[in-house]
């Protein structure tokens, strides 16, 4: 299975390069995107691993949790839980991993689709990367813990103990930001490009206040969240665009990371001034 998706991402990154079109705002060169996208697949994986084995809550920390130790800011979600806006918030996620293909339509987007979907990937395995390394090291309870009707077991389980920070509004917010950043540097002089804006923010912010209604997360993490998931979203087409010359992307490798005896690797950026 990891052969086959080696095997699929060096053909979608080859075929970028061979297809590309002088119409792009912007370039791409193989080892770099390649080294980019591996390295942030790599992180997600070591992210999952972390998430995956996070420990329950204790009861004793169950009984020791206050709301009033909660920021004001948050403290009107704590004990929040409402299935229905879990489910309801799947519709907009899901949907805006399709936005992109919108870029079908266009002939410049079109031609270079190739192109724009290796930056996309780029754009959601970072994203992704920040999200799950984040809610796999910090231990925070989600505001549905807070509410004593529901049963113990659900409150101590271990997937309730990462509220922070919220990754289907940072999800959203990458393909969101993603899509209106794209259209903006194709179609500079567009009258649709404030409304495309609006349209990004408005999907993740809608998705954040499902998952603070639905109990998963405090406001600051879908805030957090939407920051994080927007600046990816558009910080990797900007970084690629070839006007920019400021900015160099280069691989990175760290060994025994967090004393597990795990070798990473990554990716490193500098811009100048």
């Amino acid at each position: 299975m990891k052969n086959n998706f080696c095997l699929l991402l060096v053909c979608l990154i080859s075929l970028n390069f061979k297809a590309q079109e002088k119409s792009s705002p912007y370039e791409t060169y193989f080892w770099q995107d390649a080294t980019w996208i591996a390295g942030g697949v790599g992180l997600n994986v070591l992210g999952v691993y972390t998430i995956q084995n996070k420990p329950n809550l204790s009861e004793a920390d169950l009984a020791s949790l206050d709301r009033n130790d909660i920021w004001k800011i948050d403290r009107r979600a704590a004990g929040n839980y409402s299935e229905e806006a879990d489910q309801l918030s799947y519709l907009p996620f899901f949907g805006s991993f399709a936005t992109p293909l919108l870029f079908l339509v266009g002939e410049d987007e079109r031609k270079n689709f190739g192109q724009i979907s290796v930056l996309f990937i780029e754009t959601m395995a970072t994203t992704g990367a920040a999200f799950s390394i984040t809610a796999g090291a910090v231990e925070k309870s989600r505001p549905l813990v807070y509410n004593e009707d529901l049963p113990i077991e659900e409150r101590l389980d271990s997937d309730a103990q990462r509220s922070f920070f919220a990754g289907h509004t940072a999800a959203t917010a990458a393909a969101t930001f993603f899509t209106a950043k794209v259209f903006h540097d194709f179609n500079p002089n567009s009258p649709a490009v404030p409304f495309v804006w609006m349209g990004a923010a408005a999907v993740p912010a809608y998705v954040g206040y499902l998952r603070t209604k639905a109990g998963k997360h405090f406001l600051t993490d879908n805030i957090i969240g939407f920051g994080i998931g927007a600046a990816c979203g558009i910080l990797v087409p900007e970084i690629h665009k070839t006007d920019n010359k400021d900015v160099d992307v280069y691989p990175t490798v760290s060994y025994n990371f967090m004393g597990t005896g795990i070798h990473t690797k990554g990716i490193g950026m500098t811009y100048t001034f």
